[in-house]
């Protein structure tokens, strides 16, 4: 069965959207941030997006045509799928769209057989997947900088039954990495 891993880049407060990227992303650009990027996607064998963080990301990687901006052949290869009851048509190569019983079709996919279905981002439907329990992991690349104001990637309210901490990666200019694993009761 394969796992579903969240991955979400945000401040210290839990700023990730991408309206504020240029206060709190953008400045602690480093190789060691862009390695940890990559070699996060190139685990995957499958990832699952919210609409929203599926056309910022439609707009962009379809038309990278080799990996000098990053892991572009992995991006547009790998099976992408959209949970979306707005979207009629998915352009981006490998993608499919996800518009009706999305609790019970992810399921689905956590059964057939590979490593890891990552999430990129897609705040909203992490939340919807919290509550039906299907997410095994979060990595969080964290940026040491308070935003103060944004879009949270948790909502007041939201809760798990726990997260258990099983890695910790510092990289340059104080970004770190919170590897969780979620606790299943």
């Amino acid at each position: 069965m394969r796992k579903i891993v969240v991955s979400a880049w945000m401040s210290v407060d839990g700023v990730f959207d991408a309206d504020t990227m240029p206060q709190w992303f953008f400045p602690f650009d480093s190789i060691g941030r862009q390695q940890y990027i990559t070699e996060g996607i190139m685990q995957c064998d499958a990832i699952l997006f919210g609409r929203t963080t599926y056309e910022m990301l439609a707009s962009f990687w379809p038309y990278q045509t080799n990996d000098e901006m990053g892991p572009a052949s992995k991006l547009n290869s790998v099976a992408k799928y959209v949970v979306s009851s707005k979207l009629k048509k998915a352009e981006w190569n490998n993608t499919k769209i996800i518009n009706e019983n999305f609790v019970e079709e992810i399921k689905k996919l956590k059964q057939i057989k590979g490593t890891e279905i990552q999430i990129e981002g897609s705040a909203t439907l992490v939340q919807s997947l919290m509550k039906a329990d299907l997410i095994d992991e979060f990595h969080f690349l964290v940026h040491p900088i308070i935003a103060g104001t944004g879009k949270r990637f948790f909502k007041d309210g939201m809760q798990t039954a726990g997260l258990k901490l099983v890695n910790t990666k510092t990289i340059d200019k104080g970004v770190i990495v919170l590897y969780y694993e979620t606790i299943k009761y």
